[in-house]
């Protein structure tokens, strides 16, 4: 039995088990004659993490097949070499099989670094401007403890990061200059 993943943001992902129509009791089946509306199944959309447990399986089957699959062509081309096999079963080419495991591979590599990269840039975020921001809103609500920022204020915040950035760049690539040209003078 397939459970759902677990994301670690919130509850479980959970599919529906069967579509039915607003407003009819579970388990009724339209009958022949009403008219049946389409409904698109609300799928949320899942964090990297939980992507990664949802490849496991496939990865899991994939790497069965593929060991498999390099074991019957291992007995297909012994058999034709000592002459006992005239003619080769028709099997799954293992280049493919092969390929479709690395595909899965990278799939879950790039989700790992991604989540990686997530939290590194979430660990910064707290370091550097460990204040809240307000997305919702423009300006604070009244009673608010003052340790959130408005986006406004969050976005003057970073330009003058980034500002403040730029100039220790140009302050160390000036810097480089001076010394090079300190060297080369003597």
């Amino acid at each position: 039995m397939n459970l759902p993943p677990i994301s670690q943001a919130g509850p479980p992902i959970m599919q529906p088990i069967m579509q039915q129509q607003p407003g009819t009791p579970q388990g009724q089946q339209n009958m022949p004659g009403q008219p049946q509306m389409q409904q698109q199944p609300a799928q949320e959309k899942l964090d990297n993490i939980s992507k990664v447990k949802s490849l496991v399986g496939q990865l899991r089957e994939t790497l069965i097949l593929t060991l498999k699959t390099a074991a019957n062509t291992l007995v297909q081309n012994n058999l034709v070499d000592v002459g006992n096999m005239k003619q080769c079963m028709v099997a799954p080419r293992f280049d493919k099989v092969l390929e479709e495991f690395y595909s899965i591979c990278d799939q879950m590599e790039l989700h790992l670094k991604t989540a990686a990269e997530c939290l590194n840039q979430g660990s910064s975020s707290q370091r550097y401007l460990p204040l809240m921001v307000n997305q919702t809103r423009l300006e604070p609500l009244p009673g608010q403890d003052g340790n959130q920022l408005t986006y406004p204020q969050y976005l003057a915040t970073v330009r003058a990061q980034v500002m403040y950035a730029k100039e220790i760049h140009d302050m160390l690539l000036a810097a480089a200059q001076n010394i090079q040209n300190t060297s080369a003078a003597e």
